[in-house]
């Protein structure tokens, strides 16, 4: 049995202490699945099998479980069960490919799959110590990005900061500063024609009067980007302009059976050919969607040639230069197939909706190029990553 894609929207991704600061986390997953099933009105809440829901911190407000909470937030029956999965960036993408097999298995017919994330309201925390009223100071540590509380039994090569990860990267492929600003660029000035084209539209639902991602800078060039110091090294090539910011957003995509068409009132737009799962060494993490992207094609039975669309979460300018590269010598036809409607360094990368956002733009562009195949891929923190073969029912043979 194939599982397939019936619909997909996200929220506008907000900046960091942005138009979304003030949305809690789980009433941004609510209100992007209320926008997902106004998409499918004939659609019985109840005959949603499951909602499956990424997120990467789970420390604050969507502790407990946000995917169930969003789920009846969003006013979807009691009856109707949800779960939360934390795969650090690639959550979204991991719910995807969780539902996706469980309607191959016939274990469902129809489910909700997305993820949230709110950077902006990620908490503090304080470490729990071992007895009461220690006489020591305590330090209250961010769960916005990153390593926090680390086991000191971790490799420290593993525990570097992903930004000083992502500089190894660097060493390692020799991809230059003035390549980085460029790719930079041209995310921002795709993704801005997007919006401009009215890509987005259909894509994307309003939430507190923010109707168009925040962090999109259309004025963008590389002698601006050129002026800006390294983040992470003193000699270093990664800014603040050739990496993904911080961001608050939620995507949501509806996935079902072929059976389950008459009961959704849509017609399927895509179907999940393949997947694949990598990991590698921690640090070398923004590599890993190397060997992702070809193991989903493997088992989707096809090859780069066939490839006619890629949207690769841009986590960093560096990590998706190396990681494209690296297809192009496996036999990806061209570059500019990647991202061709903008990518997370000017869209925004909140960590648990990314997946989300990368796979129903790809199946979009696959419908508007009147290509077949696309690949949906992401680098996840700690070393591992995620891709998803799409097959455009459009051209489907």
């Amino acid at each position: 049995m194939d599982a397939f894609l019936y619909s997909a929207v996200r929220t506008p991704f907000g900046r960091f202490n942005g138009a979304l600061a003030g949305v809690r986390p789980d009433d941004l997953a609510a209100r992007v699945i209320e926008a997902l099933l106004a998409k499918a009105p004939g659609l019985d809440g109840a005959a949603v099998d499951d909602v499956i829901w990424g997120n990467a911190n789970g420390a604050g407000e969507e502790n407990r479980n946000v995917g169930r909470m969003a789920a009846l937030l969003a006013g979807l029956p009691t009856s109707v069960p949800g779960t939360t999965i934390n795969r650090l960036c690639g959550s979204s993408l991991d719910a995807a490919m969780g539902g996706s097999r469980a309607i191959e298995t016939g274990d469902a017919d129809v489910v909700v799959v997305g993820g949230v994330e709110s950077m902006t309201r990620a908490p503090w925390v304080l470490p729990k110590p071992a007895k009461g009223f220690p006489a020591r100071d305590v330090t209250a540590v961010s769960t916005t990005l990153g390593w926090r509380l680390t086991n000191p039994k971790m490799p420290k090569e593993w525990t570097a900061s992903l930004g000083e990860c992502n500089e190894q990267l660097q060493d390692r492929y020799g991809v230059s500063r003035e390549r980085q600003d460029e790719f930079a660029v041209r995310s921002h000035q795709l993704a801005a024609a997007a919006w401009d084209d009215g890509f987005y539209d259909d894509l994307v639902a309003p939430v507190e009067g923010l109707a168009r991602d925040e962090g999109i800078r259309a004025d963008s060039t590389v002698d601006k980007l050129a002026g800006l110091a390294p983040a992470f090294r003193p000699d270093g090539t990664i800014t603040a302009g050739n990496a993904s910011p911080l961001s608050d957003g939620a995507s949501a995509a509806l996935l079902g059976s072929a059976a389950a068409a008459e009961r959704i009132g849509l017609q399927p737009v895509a179907r999940i050919a393949g997947r694949g799962t990598f990991a590698l060494d921690p640090q070398a993490f923004g590599y890993a969607p190397v060997e992702a992207a070809n193991r989903a094609l493997v088992r989707a039975g096809i090859g780069w040639d066939q490839i006619g669309a890629v949207e690769l979460n841009e986590a960093f300018a560096v990590q998706s230069l190396v990681c494209v590269d690296a297809w192009l010598a496996e036999g990806l036809k061209d570059p500019s197939l990647v991202n061709t409607r903008g990518g997370a360094i000017a869209i925004g990368h909140p960590l648990g909706a990314s997946g989300g956002r990368v796979l129903a733009t790809l199946a979009k562009v696959l419908r508007e190029r009147g290509e077949r195949y696309g690949v949906a891929a992401v680098c996840i923190g700690v070393g591992q990553g995620l891709a998803v073969v799409l097959e455009n029912l459009q051209v489907a043979g």
